[in-house]
């Protein structure tokens, strides 16, 4: 994915570089973020299979999330279905490798509470609580369950078995 600094699908300013060690490009296979990152858990699972069997040590997953636009409803709710989505068919694809013999011993989505994005504020969303403020108005700061908190309160739960 280029760099996308409005969260608006497709306003691509360029592509994220560092010159010697990596260029991003776009794959117009795969869904991607408001923000342009590709979502993409079949390549997570190569990447756990690849990386095992490389170096045969169990594996850590400490950042996995999606950034998004979430809004608070009138009833006081956030209905994050897409980052159950996101995190659902993540869980899933660790769970394939896991079946193919890779140890993985830790999933983390990122993060637990919404957090500032150092290039995009507060407006990009990761967590799984809802912090009630905007990049302009702090207001009271109020922490909200999403959706996505309690699916993955029964997802860990069943220790990854319920994914409904």
């Amino acid at each position: 994915s280029g760099v996308n600094r409005s969260g608006k699908k497709g306003d691509i300013s360029g592509f994220e570089t560092h010159p010697g060690f990596y260029q991003m490009c776009r794959n117009p296979n795969l869904d991607t973020t408001d923000w342009d990152w590709a979502i993409d858990p079949i390549g997570m699972e190569y990447m756990l299979r690849d990386l095992y069997n490389r170096y045969n040590k169990p594996l850590m997953i400490t950042e996995n999330g999606l950034g998004a636009y979430d809004t608070l409803t009138d009833d006081g709710r956030v209905h994050d279905s897409y980052r159950i989505d996101y995190l659902r068919s993540h869980i899933a694809a660790v769970g394939r490798a896991i079946d193919q013999g890779v140890k993985v011993i830790s999933y983390n989505p990122w993060s637990a509470v919404d957090l500032l994005s150092t290039s995009n504020g507060v407006k990009k969303r990761y967590g799984l609580i809802y912090v009630d403020r905007t990049d302009d108005d702090p207001k009271n700061c109020a922490r909200i369950r999403k959706d996505s908190f309690y699916w993955y309160k029964k997802v860990i739960a069943s220790n990854g078995g319920n994914l409904d």
